[in-house]
């Protein structure tokens, strides 16, 4: 019988663990690898939505669509993203089959291209600030932001590059039939790299954006909304530290909302483009009704899901 709902959002390091291994057969078995990790949570009885990071994937179909462009159209953003989130969850989807299989789980799984609304009046539209694409000398970049309507940015002497905005998630649009798939037993992959980016117009029609909606933030707010047991961020590393990577590190195995909070504040813990969105997420999830967060890295699920490991965060002590 399934009593709990996890929601396990994994990173980049899920499908790419280094520099050398980016080719999609890298990518295929580095998922196989997480995807076991959490088929041995679902043989527990846990029901789980899986939630995953895009960004090098973007990426690479960036970077073809460039090296094809003028004789093939480029790709939309927003169309980026649906790709990736149907090969990231076929991949997924394929190893949990096969997992499932060899486990004795008679359990299925599918993926679910999911579009995420963000607010048109989002702050983040008035200062893009999320790079996407490939390096440009100023001649280059000046002339495609020209034809393509593009904001650009000169990135600290390595070269100019194009940044769309990152506004908040307000509202997963195909949230209900998560919710519906979880009900009937079926693990569900969505909201792949924060989900496609869509805005409504005044009639509630949608349109996807150019865009990159933060998958983590997306991931607490599904979580809140489908009223999950548990908010799971699988990162590289085993445990949150303190003063990362210097001689006073100090690993965390339990944090408050209000600790989390004092140590974002304080500015020099957390690395804005790495650790610090995770706990934000952490806290918004726990702040809107939820009942406790795990940061941990994939081999190690099981057991943080037990209390061995993992950095656990909570509303109170």
């Amino acid at each position: 019988m399934i009593q709990n709902t996890a929601v396990i959002a994994i990173g980049g390091n899920s499908l790419i663990k280094d520099k050398d291994h980016q080719t999609v057969p890298d990518q295929h078995q580095a998922a196989g690898e997480t995807a076991g990790h959490i088929a041995s949570l679902i043989r527990q009885g846990w029901n789980v939505v899986i939630t995953h990071g895009n960004g090098p994937q973007v990426g690479f179909i960036l970077r073809r669509s460039e090296l094809a462009y003028p004789r093939l159209h480029e790709v939309p953003l927003d169309v980026c993203g649906a790709d990736t989130q149907g090969a990231i969850g076929y991949s997924l989807q394929q190893h949990l089959y096969n997992h499932f299989r060899r486990m004795g789980i008679k359990r299925n799984a599918v993926t679910l291209v999911t579009q995420v609304e963000i607010n048109p009046t989002d702050p983040a539209f008035q200062n893009p600030s999320k790079p996407i694409g490939r390096f440009m000398d100023e001649e280059t970049a000046r002339r495609r932001a020209a034809e393509h309507g593009w904001n650009i940015v000169e990135d600290a002497g390595r070269g100019w590059r194009r940044v769309v905005p990152s506004p908040k998630p307000a509202r997963i649009i195909e949230q209900d039939v998560i919710k519906q798939l979880i009900d009937l037993g079926i693990v569900v992959i969505a909201v792949g790299g924060g989900g496609v980016p869509v805005v409504a117009d005044v009639e509630g029609n949608l349109r996807g954006v150019a865009a990159v909606i933060d998958k983590d933030f997306a991931s607490a707010l599904l979580a809140s909304n489908i009223g999950a047991d548990a908010f799971i961020i699988s990162t590289g590393v085993e445990k949150v530290a303190l003063n990362f990577g210097k001689p006073n590190q100090r690993w965390l195995d339990h944090l408050t909302v209000a600790q989390a909070k004092q140590y974002l504040a304080e500015g020099k813990h957390f690395a804005k483009g790495s650790m610090a969105p995770k706990i934000q997420a952490c806290i918004n999830f726990l702040e809107n009704g939820g009942k406790r967060a795990i940061i941990t890295n994939p081999e190690n699920i099981e057991r943080a899901v037990a209390g061995e490991t993992g950095t656990h965060i909570t509303s109170d002590e």
